[in-house]
């Protein structure tokens, strides 16, 4: 795809129950699946009406089950070296995915988690851009919004800056919290934001908030399938309401979303 060095271009989750997390996510976010056919891989790919999103496998043994972001890069052989010369890991060398692309599983200094990947450019469309983080507009089941919650935001921003040019563009004072600082990428628009570690925090990481319709029908979706909100619904800057939630297979999920009004 042609989308720019530093976007986030595909979203995984990796769960113990595959069939679970697929009849959990697929009503709340209006995903379809289908299969990538992967030999001898239980890939599932999800979809909005409008593209692919990401994809949903089972966690392996000794895999944490999580959410991931995969970010696009140039060249992941070079990105890795950069990503362990600034004191980051690799947790899987760069390798390739026949038809897809090459990617790599890396963390940075802090610890947190994320892919990088050059994805194959479809032959019958070169061109492509991937949708799965919607910078022009809300789209519903697209992701929204990418944060960090990490023990050294400054650090954080410049360890991403010099690897994908993401910039501080602007901040939030969040009270004895610390500050909450958006990051951009470059003329594509917001991406997400930075902030400190929470003290309930195990481990630093990246939470990668998806578009509800509405926030109410999937807070009250998630707590009738067995799901735990763990952050009720806030309204953020521009009126629409995030909210954290942990799914019933034990992954740590975020949400964004319109508070729809009745009457």
């Amino acid at each position: 795809m042609t989308s720019p060095h530093g976007d986030h271009i595909w979203y995984e989750l990796l769960t113990p129950d595959a069939d679970a997390a697929q009849a959990f996510y697929g009503p709340m976010l209006g995903w379809s699946f289908r299969d990538a056919g992967m030999p001898g891989v239980d890939y599932r790919i999800f979809a909005s009406p409008e593209a692919d999103i990401g994809g949903l496998m089972p966690a392996g043994e000794g895999m944490p089950a999580a959410w991931l972001g995969y970010v696009g890069v140039d060249d992941v052989d070079a990105m890795a070296k950069s990503v362990t010369d600034g004191g980051g890991a690799v947790h899987m060398p760069p390798a390739d995915i026949p038809g897809v692309g090459r990617f790599a599983l890396v963390a940075d200094p802090a610890g947190a988690v994320f892919y990088v990947m050059a994805p194959t450019l479809p032959e019958d469309a070169p061109d492509a851009q991937s949708l799965s983080f919607s910078y022009d507009r809300p789209r519903v089941g697209h992701c929204a919004w990418n944060e960090l919650m990490t023990p050294d935001p400054d650090a954080a921003l410049a360890f991403y800056g010099q690897r994908f040019g993401w910039v501080k563009d602007g901040e939030m004072e969040m009270g004895p919290l610390g500050i909450y600082t958006f990051l951009r990428h470059g003329a594509k628009g917001m991406m997400g934001a930075v902030m400190p570690m929470m003290p309930d925090t195990p481990l630093p990481a990246w939470s990668h908030y998806f578009r509800v319709a509405d926030i109410d029908a999937a807070y009250a979706h998630v707590t009738a399938q067995g799901g735990r909100v763990v952050e009720e619904p806030t309204e953020i800057p521009g009126g629409a309401f995030s909210m954290k939630g942990i799914d019933p297979q034990g992954v740590a999920f975020a949400l964004v979303g319109a508070r729809r009004q009745e009457g």
